[in-house]
C-alpha cells in the first residue's frame, strides 16, 4: 500500500498496483481525476478507482458534474470526452469561448473559416490599409482581382427549398459545396448533379447557383459588396481612396458604364465608402447582365 499526494499524477509508473482510492474527490478538478484514475492498471491487469466524496446533494453544482464525468466516461479513449467536459464546467473564457471564437459548432469549422477570413480582410482594408497599400499596388501591375471574395445581401428567394432536397444535411452541404466554386466548369458540373440526384432545379435554385457568376464578375471589377433589394444593385468599391485600383482600367470601365447610363446610375460617396447605384435590377440574372455590360467595355 502506498499513501501518496497527488505527486502520483506526474506519472509514477506503478507497473502492478490494480486499486486507487482517491480521499475527497470532490475537491480535485476533471483532468486531476481523470489523471490520477490513468495511474493503475496496465493491459494486463484489470484495475478499480474508488472516488470517496460526501454525499452528492451536499455538494455543488460541478463537483457533482465532475465526478459524475469521471464515471460516466471510464472507457479507453474517453479523454476528449472529459477534456469538453470539463471545458463546459470550467467555461472556455475570452480566448476560447464565444467573445472570442463565436458558436464554431453551431456555424461549422468550413463556414467559421470563412467568416473569419472575410473579417480578418474587412479589418485589413478599414484599419491597415497604410500596410496593405503595395500588395494593392503591386495588384494592379500584375493585372490581379484587387479584391479577395464578394459578399452578396439580397431581399430575393435565393435557396433549394426543403420540398426539392428534403434532407437538412444534404441541403447544406450543397450551399457549402456552391460556396465553394469559382469557375463556369464547376458551376455547370455541379448543375447537372444536382438535376440528376433531385431533377428539374426551381426558380429560387437557379438564382442561387447565378450568385456564383455574379460573384466572380464583381470581383474582376474590384467590387467588395452587392446589395440586391427593392429593384436595385448597390455595389461598394473598395474604401480606400487611394488604392491603385481607382487608377486602373478596370475602375475606368465602371466610370465609362456610369457615364453612357445617366438616368439609372448613380456614384455616391459616403464618408470612405464609395458605392454605385444602378436602378431597374430586379433579378440575379439582370445582376449578371450588367455587370457583362460593364465587363466588356474599352475590350
Amino acid at each position: 500500500m502506498l499513501l501518496a499526494t497527488t505527486i502520483i499524477e506526474s506519472g509514477i509508473d506503478m507497473p502492478n498496483v490494480n486499486t486507487i482510492i482517491v480521499i475527497n474527490a470532490q475537491n480535485f478538478g476533471l483532468s486531476d481525476l481523470h489523471q490520477l484514475r490513468g495511474r493503475v492498471g496496465r493491459s494486463n491487469r484489470k484495475a478499480f478507482c474508488y472516488l470517496m466524496a460526501p454525499p452528492l446533494y451536499t455538494l455543488s453544482t460541478d463537483s457533482r458534474r465532475r465526478l459524475q464525468a469521471i464515471e460516466n466516461f471510464s472507457e479507453l479513449g474517453s479523454g476528449i470526452h472529459i477534456a469538453m467536459q470539463d471545458l463546459d464546467i470550467r467555461g472556455a473564457g475570452n480566448l476560447l469561448g464565444a467573445e472570442q471564437s463565436g458558436f464554431i459548432a453551431d456555424l461549422g469549422y468550413e463556414t467559421y473559416q470563412k467568416i473569419l477570413a472575410e473579417a480578418v480582410q474587412e479589418l485589413r482594408k478599414e484599419e491597415f490599409t497604410e500596410l496593405y497599400r503595395e500588395q494593392q499596388a503591386l495588384k494592379a501591375e500584375r493585372e490581379e482581382d484587387f479584391v479577395d471574395d464578394v459578399t452578396v445581401e439580397s431581399d430575393l428567394e435565393l435557396m433549394f427549398p426543403v420540398s426539392y432536397i428534403p434532407n437538412d444535411a444534404e441541403r447544406v452541404a450543397m450551399y457549402r459545396e456552391l460556396d465553394n466554386m469559382e469557375s463556369e466548369t464547376q458551376i455547370l458540373d455541379f448543375t447537372k448533379r444536382l438535376e440528376d440526384r433531385f431533377g428539374k432545379i426551381p426558380a429560387q435554385g437557379k438564382e442561387l447557383i447565378r450568385i456564383v457568376r455574379l460573384r466572380r464578375l464583381a470581383k474582376s471589377l474590384g467590387i467588395e459588396k452587392i446589395f440586391l433589394k427593392t429593384g436595385r444593385m448597390s455595389l461598394f468599391l473598395i474604401s480606400d481612396a487611394e488604392s491603385p485600383y481607382y487608377q486602373s482600367p478596370v475602375f475606368d470601365k465602371l466610370l465609362n458604364f456610369i457615364q453612357t447610363h445617366p438616368r439609372d446610375c448613380q456614384l455616391r460617396e459616403a464618408g470612405k465608402k464609395r458605392s454605385v447605384i444602378i436602378r431597374n435590377v430586379k433579378t440575379v440574372e439582370a445582376a449578371i447582365a450588367v455587370l457583362e455590360e460593364v465587363n466588356t467595355i474599352l475590350q
